[in-house]
This record gives structure tokens, sequence and C-alpha cells, in this order.
């Protein structure tokens, strides 16, 4: 093969991966949607997610004291990002780069400043992401 022809297939063979890895990053991850003390709370269930970081999440979204602690003012947004390598709970404790942020304008502003934060604390290299939202029930 000319190195033309190896150039050719090393390009599509490199846009073949990411591509794969785009479409990965855009499967839909199942979502636990509930009302917790005039809260609506989305517990996103992303694969990386451990059974004891499912259980304290889902006491979270549960469980109006669990939830208080979470978000202090029922009238605010507030969002939970995680980093998919580093985790959310680590020897029984929430990991550095668990960013949970409440009281926020909207839901896009709690979102985007969760995110913000937990990767600017994650030693991981795959982008933090949302596990738990909670807004004001409608």
């Amino acid at each position: 093969m000319g190195s033309t022809a190896m150039t050719k297939a090393g390009i599509l063979a490199g846009g073949l991966v990411v591509a794969g890895m785009m479409a990965q990053a855009q499967v839909p991850v199942p979502v636990e949607a509930g009302v917790n003390a005039g809260s609506a709370v989305n517990l996103h269930l992303h694969p990386f997610l451990t059974a004891e970081e499912l259980a304290t999440l889902r006491l979270v979204a549960t469980n109006e004291q669990a939830l208080a602690l979470f978000v202090t003012s029922r009238a605010g947004h507030a969002a939970l990002a995680v980093s998919p390598q580093d985790g959310f709970v680590r020897n029984g404790a929430p990991v550095p780069s668990a960013v949970a942020l409440g009281d926020l304008p909207d839901a896009a502003a709690a979102r985007a400043a969760a995110l913000a934060a937990c990767d600017q604390a994650r030693v991981g290299q795959e982008p933090c992401v949302v596990v738990l939202e909670v807004s004001p029930a409608q």
C-alpha cells in the first residue's frame, strides 16, 4: 500500500473513532423523575454510577431531609455534576469533584454552573455530567 493510501486509511479510521465517540456521548441516559417536598427531582442514571452512588442519589431524590441539605430554597434550581472517572462516592464520602450547586435562577444556569465547577475539580479526563437536577415543582 502506498503512503497516500495508508494516509487515507488512517484518516478514515480516525474519523470512524471520532464518530463512534460522538455517537456514544449522545446516547440518551434513563431518568428517574419524581416530586419531593415541592421540588421536581430528576436523577440521571448514568451507567458509571455504582450501586452505592445510586442509593445515595435516590435518597436525596426521595427524602425531604436529604434534599434539604442539597437545596436550601424551594424557589431555586439545583444540579449535581460528577466526573464519570472520579465517581460520586468513594470510601463512603463524596469525591471533591462531585459538585452540587443550588439556588440558581433556572435549570440551565444550575447545570452550567455545576458542570463548570466539576470540570475544574475533576481528576479524570472525561468531562463531567449532571446526575441530579432539582427544580420547583410545577
